[in-house]
């Protein structure tokens, strides 16, 4: 019998939206040849090599079903990453003139990708705040509120929702929106077309899982 170790493992129950939107980072990563996040918070990555094998079994065990996708391959040098950092953003956590508390999402380019929106009474509140941004923004379905209707476009499942919108001076802006009606994160920036604001938007939704927090002073 050869040797086996496992390496990571998680289980957890998922709407079929959350899983699309987690099967679609794989995909998006394959398709880019990038490290493929393993977990949520993209910490365990591994990269498969151009032609690996892929094995699909569909099996029956009494009346439960089970769907197994599984890649194999001949392990490499640096194939697997247990302390990866697949974002390419930060969390600054800091406190305003007004004593309010407050996070941006920085790009490792500079560019602040994402606010907290408004101001939070405690440092606790803020980073409940951005844990829901974390939580939520990935599987968030986007809604085009510049069109005469309002169909959300299937991106993945979560408690919240992204508008996309033309703000009064002809920038376009998006805001994520829970479903408790609460604005938990925005754009923070105009940009001079709806393409450049869908991908800052979609830069947020790639990154937000696995950005680590730096509190500013």
């Amino acid at each position: 019998m050869p040797d086996e170790e496992t390496i990571y493992e998680s289980e957890t129950k998922r709407s079929r939206r959350g899983i699309a939107s987690y099967l679609r980072r794989l995909a998006n990563a394959l398709s880019r040849a990038e490290p493929v996040p393993v977990n949520e918070e993209q910490t365990v990555t591994v990269t498969p090599p151009a032609d690996p094998e892929l094995e699909i079994e569909l099996e029956r065990t009494d009346d439960e079903l089970t769907l197994e996708l599984e890649l194999a391959w001949t392990e490499g040098e640096g194939d697997v990453d247990l302390d990866a950092k697949a974002s390419k953003a930060t969390f600054e956590l800091f406190e305003d003139a007004g004593g309010k508390w407050r996070w941006r999402l920085v790009h490792d380019n500079g560019n602040i990708i994402a606010d907290s929106g408004e101001g939070y009474a405690s440092k606790q509140k803020a980073n409940q705040g951005l844990d829901s941004v974390r939580s939520n923004a990935p599987g968030a379905y986007v809604v085009d509120r510049s069109k005469d209707d309002d169909e959300a476009t299937p991106e993945g499942g979560s408690d919240a929702t992204f508008e996309l919108f033309e703000d009064a001076g002809g920038k376009w802006r998006w805001r994520l929106v829970h479903d408790n009606g609460n604005i938990i994160a925005d754009s923070g920036q105009g940009y001079a077309s709806k393409q450049k604001a869908k991908q800052g938007m979609r830069s947020v939704q790639l990154n937000v899982r696995g950005a680590g927090v730096e509190q500013k002073s």
